[in-house]
């Protein structure tokens, strides 16, 4: 199966996410509060309406009606994330002492990037467009089960942790996409195959890049 070859790949990369400095700090509760307001305004504002967008791209260029509904649904959820998570993040900054999230953040070159590639995902062929866009559901699931199951009990963000899940149901939709990524993949070439890997490995990479761009709040010239 082609997931488990792509989930497998990223694996290692995967782990150095989970324990990326930026993860640790959420689940003890020492990560700056800068740092999390940073991760919420440019993922909210930028990654994730980017990621919606390109899963409703897929939707419309996917040949199998099954994966058209599942890329299309995903992209209204993935809408309804982005203001679950502006309310939560807003509802619960004073409590944790944490910055208000600027109204028009500017997006963060690292961000840009990485919606960029969401962008320009599935412009090629539906297929180069699930690899690049399964990293991301992928490790969100991994990385919020994570917090949950190894943040220290009473971490200052334990509340952000609660609110960050995306609940129970959610494991549905991964395994949805996995399912999409097999049937897409027997449908492939070899060299299709080759390119939805290379997609997906850039993807990863990305995952990283976001929370050490997000940790770091690198401050760029004009």
């Amino acid at each position: 199966m082609l997931h488990e070859e792509l989930t497998e790949a990223a694996g290692p990369v995967l782990a150095k996410v989970q324990d990326h400095p930026f993860w640790a700090g959420l689940r003890d509760g020492s990560l700056p509060g800068v740092s999390l307001a940073h991760f919420v305004e440019q993922d909210t504002g930028y990654l994730l309406p980017a990621y919606a967008r390109a899963l409703a791209r897929c939707a419309a260029t996917a040949n199998d009606d099954g994966h058209a509904i599942l890329f299309a649904r995903s992209a209204a959820s993935t809408l309804d994330a982005r203001d679950r998570l502006q309310a939560s993040y807003t509802e619960l900054a004073p409590g944790l002492g944490l910055p208000a999230l600027h109204e028009h953040a500017p997006v963060d070159p690292a961000t840009h990037a990485h919606a960029s590639f969401f962008t320009a995902a599935g412009v090629k062929a539906p297929y180069t467009g699930i690899g690049a866009l399964l990293p991301m559901v992928w490790f969100n699931f991994h990385v919020s089960n994570d917090l949950v199951e190894r943040a220290v009990p009473d971490s200052r963000y334990m509340p952000w942790i609660e609110a960050y899940h995306p609940g129970e149901s959610y494991q549905y939709a991964v395994h949805a996409f996995l399912d999409a990524v097999d049937g897409i993949g027997e449908t492939c070439t070899a060299r299709q195959r080759e390119e939805i890997t290379g997609q997906f490995r850039l993807g990863v990479r990305y995952e990283w890049a976001f929370a050490e761009s997000s940790l770091r709040r690198p401050v760029w010239p004009v």
